[in-house]
């Protein structure tokens, strides 16, 4: 049960950081900022293939938690 709550933290921050990085983009995109994008794109296919990385070796997988 421990490391569901260490999990659940973990990835909790791991949102809670992309939201801090998203929302200064979208309100400089939203200014006229279309380099920016690209810098965005990037940023969010690294984060994905994170989390596909993640997925694929059952870290995101809450059945096989175990004590």
């Amino acid at each position: 049960l421990r490391r569901f709550y260490l999990l659940r933290f973990f990835l909790f921050l791991v949102f809670d950081l992309e939201v801090a990085f998203l929302y200064p983009w979208t309100v400089q995109f939203l200014a006229g900022g279309w380099e920016l994008l690209f810098v965005l794109l990037g940023f969010l296919f690294i984060l994905e293939a994170g989390y596909i990385y993640l997925y694929k070796k059952g870290v995101l997988d809450w059945t096989s938690i175990k004590d």
